[in-house]
């Protein structure tokens, strides 16, 4: 719970003893989900007041609607608006332990060299770390300008189209192309298209750019259109946000959802990747820009009836987003039941966001240079 002190405005209008009550509440329920009576809360908290103190408090908290009576001889549990008052005023973040922070920088350190596998391997330590199911999403480049484009031969009808955005970082895509076309044509074609689209961002860029970029003298249509349609979706495969899950199966592992029926729908809704992008997605908007600067993460808690996805009731989100530059940004997520760990899911969901962003510097500059060094060679062998 905050101090005393603290300067800090505070969301909910509560006594220091009733945040505290409704804060020794919640910490009690999370751990041993039953409900929480006077009695096992005096004697597992020190709070300095009598067993009437409590109850009464208890029972003026749930008149305010911060905590429910399951049964009428039972404990309280925390209602969602207990749980949100919880979030808002009484959290501390705790700074992860050595240990903790080992695991993750040995996981992601095994990561190869591609930021789709680094998002995997992030969304599994958290998965593990957690017990709880995380998800991952690749950042948006909508938004990102088109920097260079390459387009490199790999043998006669088969090519690599190479996209290099103006955050850094660099999409390869495979694709098919005319056998008869040479190198010399490809690097003609990729050099028109580099000029006259450079600068442009990702989500302006149609088909119809591109054809009309990369006109080419000397090239037979039809061959220079296929070639053209190639580098076109190489383009906007650049945009295409991937979903990466990780734990679904430990949800099923927490009692709240031993039904079956209730684990179900729980597994169907966040399985369904387009709608849990989306949903993660329109949640950046909650958050102002600047909140997330380095030294200054943000994150986004949706908890209960707050989060808007069918069968995600008697969950809790806990996110957060990762950056390349301005402008593009991932997510990283957690979801589980109400009653989870919130502050230190947070303080692990933050500190694999920081690795993320490093690891990802790193890997742009990698992929750049060894980009230039391909495009260096193909040069000396024309020459």
């Amino acid at each position: 719970m905050p101090d005393a002190k603290e300067k800090r405005e505070l969301k909910h209008p509560l006594s220091e003893r009733k945040r505290e009550i409704l804060s020794a509440i919640i910490q009690d329920y999370v751990r041993f989900y039953e409900p929480v009576g006077s009695k096992a809360l005096l004697s597992r908290h020190e709070l300095g007041v009598s067993s009437a103190t409590v109850r009464n408090e208890m029972a003026e908290l749930e008149e305010l609607g911060y905590l429910e009576q399951p049964h009428t001889s039972a404990g309280r549990i925390p209602s969602d608006k207990g749980y949100r008052a919880y979030v808002d005023d009484m959290l501390l973040i705790p700074d992860l332990t050595r240990k903790e922070k080992e695991y993750f920088d040995s996981v992601l350190a095994k990561s190869s060299d591609e930021i789709k596998n680094l998002i995997h391997c992030a969304a599994g330590s958290l998965a593990e770390s957690t017990r709880l199911t995380s998800l991952v999403l690749t950042p948006t480049y909508g938004e990102s300008e088109l920097k260079q484009v390459k387009i490199l031969m790999i043998e006669p009808g088969k090519a690599v189209v190479v996209v290099v955005l103006s955050v850094g970082l660099v999409r390869d895509r495979i694709a098919y192309i005319p056998e008869m076309i040479t190198q010399e044509e490809l690097e003609s074609i990729a050099e028109a298209v580099e000029t006259t689209l450079a600068g442009q961002k990702l989500h302006e860029i149609t088909l119809l750019a591109v054809t009309d970029a990369g006109q080419t003298e000397g090239i037979p249509e039809p061959l220079l259109n296929q070639v053209l349609f190639e580098t076109y979706l190489a383009i906007k495969q650049a945009e295409n946000i991937d979903v990466f899950m990780q734990g679904s199966h430990q949800l099923l592992k927490q009692p709240e959802f031993a039904d079956a029926k209730k684990a179900h729908r729980v597994l169907e809704t966040i399985s369904q990747n387009g709608l849990v992008a989306g949903y993660l997605s329109e949640l950046e908007e909650d958050n102002a820009p600047e909140k997330y600067q380095k030294d200054s993460p943000a994150f986004a808690i949706r908890i209960g009836q707050e989060i808007t996805l069918e069968g995600l009731e008697e969950c809790s989100f806990i996110s957060t987003s990762y950056r390349l530059g301005d402008s593009v940004q991932g997510k990283i997520a957690v979801v589980g039941p109400k009653r989870m760990q919130y502050a230190q899911i947070i303080s692990e969901v933050q500190f694999v966001r920081k690795k993320i962003n490093e690891r990802i510097i790193e890997l742009s500059d990698k992929d750049i240079k060894e980009i230039k060094g391909d495009c260096d060679d193909q040069t000396r062998r024309k020459a």
